[in-house]
């Protein structure tokens, strides 16, 4: 008990970092991955709780209340990520950056089991149901809803008080909401808004597209090599 006591202290005297709060047990921390990521290690607030399989890693910041729920992982890679106040990660919910496009995530939002939120920005009281998608440059209004497996493409806008029913896809600025059976109307709004191009910054029509882009991607991902994990 000694030693996860005199680990939980060590984070918690880091300025940077509040990963074991002296109101609450330090073990809930004990086995969390903190990773510093190109410098930046997260900063998780005293009175938020991360269960002891969540990984969190590089700029990340997690506000007052909040819980971050078993097999989560929240990844800056590049762009930062601001998690608000009393927000729920539930498990295996993937949270992820990149440089161009940070992630904002509002105040009293519940993140839903196994799904997944790259670059985007959610306001307040916003839930993301089980196994929900929302790509890079997306922004959804206060007050919605992503129900199960739907989707939010990427650099949608969709207003505030909106629902995105079971399995759906919110496309476009302002969204369309679609059914997936009309996949050729999706698509004339997705293929504008240019996935490749927008996300790695290759163009769609490049003959080894997936080439380029896996090489380009996986050059960044590398960066991780020098990773380190906060004790």
């Amino acid at each position: 008990m000694r030693e996860l006591a005199e680990r939980g202290q060590r984070r918690a005297s880091r300025g940077e970092l509040s990963a074991a709060p002296v109101a609450r047990d330090p073990r809930v921390y004990i086995d969390t991955v903190i990773v510093e990521h190109r410098g930046a290690a997260p900063k998780i607030h005293p009175s938020a709780v991360v269960a002891s399989t969540a990984v969190i890693s590089g700029d990340v910041t997690i506000g007052a209340e909040s819980q971050v729920l078993h097999g989560a992982v929240i990844t800056a890679e590049g762009g930062s990520i601001t998690i608000g106040e009393s927000v729920i990660v539930m498990e295996q919910a993937v949270i992820r950056s990149s440089a161009a496009d940070p992630v904002h995530i509002g105040d009293h939002c519940l993140i839903g089991p196994l799904s997944s939120i790259s670059g985007a920005t959610i306001s307040d009281e916003v839930f993301i149901a089980t196994g929900a998608r929302i790509f890079n440059g997306a922004h959804i209004g206060s007050h919605s809803e992503v129900r199960i497996n739907a989707v939010v493409h990427l650099r949608t806008e969709l207003p505030e008080n909106s629902t995105v029913p079971i399995g759906w896809v919110a496309v476009g600025d302002p969204a369309q909401i679609l059914s997936p059976d009309r996949h050729d109307e999706i698509w004339a709004i997705q293929k504008d808004l240019d996935f490749p191009g927008y996300v790695f910054g290759l163009d769609r029509s490049t003959p080894d597209l997936l080439v380029q882009l896996t090489e380009r991607y996986g050059a960044m991902l590398a960066r991780h090599k020098d990773d380190h994990i906060v004790e």
